[in-house]
């Protein structure tokens, strides 16, 4: 993994959320790669849950100040960066007042979704984008995590198709179990179109459920990853029928080896 480039994109990330299977990962596979010299950033949404002074979050002027259109909308992208502690690990995180200030991740205080989450993993997916342009820094592997990170496959091998700095960048997304009940916005098919995505090569997208949203996921994959043991069978179903290569479930003392022999010799070698 010496001076490969990764890059993690993930919908929360220890220690600045609590513990599940996805932030976990989120950070155990960016640890493993530094220590074996590769080079990382991670990414993820500035949720307003996530306390700024307690982990030393600031702005980075540079990066922000550029407006992402949402739905004909224009809306500013903030960004702001904070260090892991003792890991030298940056975290840049993707902020706006509009999607990012409430004081929760996915769902309002009764559990329900909030009904601009469609709005929101659009918004992730872009400003990731053009963050990574801003530094100039193209990744030879974007690694995937979580459903809020899930269209950003999907706009890098339609919107942002053209973009030569990820022209060589390989996509591995890794599916949990860890999804949401019901739908999201039933307008999100419009709003990705709105972009000049074909509608007929995201028609899942009509009913928004976790598993149509990881269909199209995995269809604008490179590469995919079983993140949960138990994984549901319908999720299954999708990772066996797809000609891209899969890696199964490893356990917490199996991944590291397992994710530095994926990285290579299957996701780099295609």
């Amino acid at each position: 993994m010496k001076d490969k480039r990764i890059l993690y994109v993930s919908s929360e990330v220890i220690p600045y959320l609590p513990e599940t299977e996805i932030a976990s990962m989120s950070f155990e596979a960016p640890q493993m790669v530094n220590s074996k010299g590769g080079q990382i950033r991670i990414f993820m949404p500035r949720y307003g849950n996530i306390n700024e002074r307690r982990h030393q979050l600031h702005e980075v002027i540079r990066l922000s100040g550029m407006n992402l259109v949402i739905n004909d909308f224009d809306m500013p992208l903030i960004i702001k960066v904070a260090s892991i502690p003792k890991e030298r690990i940056q975290v840049y995180f993707i902020d706006n007042e509009e999607y990012f200030k409430r004081k929760a991740t996915f769902t309002d205080e009764d559990g329900n979704l909030f009904p601009d989450n469609d709005e929101r993993a659009i918004f992730f997916a872009k400003g990731v984008v053009e963050t990574v342009k801003k530094l100039n820094w193209a990744p030879d592997i974007i690694h995937v995590q979580g459903w809020l990170a899930s269209l950003l496959p999907l706009y890098l091998k339609q919107y942002y198709a053209s973009e030569p700095l990820f022209t060589q960048s390989k996509i591995v997304t890794s599916v949990y179990n860890q999804g949401f009940e019901g739908s999201l916005n039933s307008e999100l098919l419009n709003k990705v179109a709105f972009d000049g995505v074909d509608p007929e090569t995201i028609k899942e997208l009509e009913d928004p459920t976790y598993e149509n949203l990881m269909k199209v996921t995995i269809r604008n994959s490179d590469a995919a990853i079983v993140g949960s043991q138990d994984l549901n069978e319908n999720l299954l179903k999708i990772l066996n029928t797809t000609k891209i290569p899969v890696l199964p479930y490893k356990k917490k003392e199996e991944f590291p080896q397992a994710y530095e022999d994926f990285y290579t010799t299957q996701v780099l070698e295609e």
